[in-house]
């Protein structure tokens, strides 16, 4: 291996939380808000024992809350680096929470976050190349290359459209909204 690669691997972190009650919405399942703080966490964890440096969040892509996490299960989170760029990550996160005492495994959430390496002057800081060493690794390669475009297509679609012209406006005949507008 080449020093300026590593490997997914050596991102790889692991983190495991029994659920308490004090961690509970109004509806007594396990708050969203404590879960994106964990894969907050996480993501910093993992982009910053990859990069060597310490790493800030510069976008949470995707967060998708797949099933609910009850009070006394086990919360473990999964997170490697699936892609980098020069200074930046995409961390993937997977979260399964298990019953201590049945051992039922839900998967409950799957995240991505875009890190970023920072220096001690907070200049961004270039990471290690990936190395991919097997078929799952490059398909999480590849489904970030598709993250990537399609913010980018996002991001153009902001910037070029005035969302007042007339094709805009029809496509508004498709949902359920009416455009009122008083300027």
């Amino acid at each position: 291996m080449n020093n300026n690669y590593k490997t997914v691997h050596s991102s790889k972190i692991t983190l495991s939380e029994l659920m308490l009650p004090s961690h509970t919405n109004f509806s007594g399942k396990i708050h969203g808000g404590y879960i994106l703080s964990l894969l907050d966490q996480i993501a910093f964890a993992c982009a910053s024992k990859y990069s060597g440096f310490y790493c800030v969040t510069a976008s949470v892509d995707t967060v998708d809350f797949l099933n609910p996490i009850e009070v006394g299960e086990l919360v473990t989170l999964k997170a490697s680096v699936n892609y980098v760029g020069k200074s930046s990550m995409i961390v993937g996160i997977r979260v399964e929470s298990e019953n201590i005492q049945t051992g039922k495994v839900k998967h409950c959430n799957s995240s991505y976050f875009t890190m970023v390496a920072k220096d001690k002057e907070g200049i961004n800081a270039t990471v290690p190349a990936l190395e991919l060493i097997n078929k799952d690794e490059l398909r999480r390669y590849f489904n970030c290359l598709k993250l990537i475009a399609l913010k980018k297509e996002h991001s153009q679609h902001e910037t070029q459209s005035d969302f007042e012209s007339k094709e805009d406006l029809e496509i508004l005949k498709n949902y359920r909204v009416i455009y009122n507008i008083l300027d």
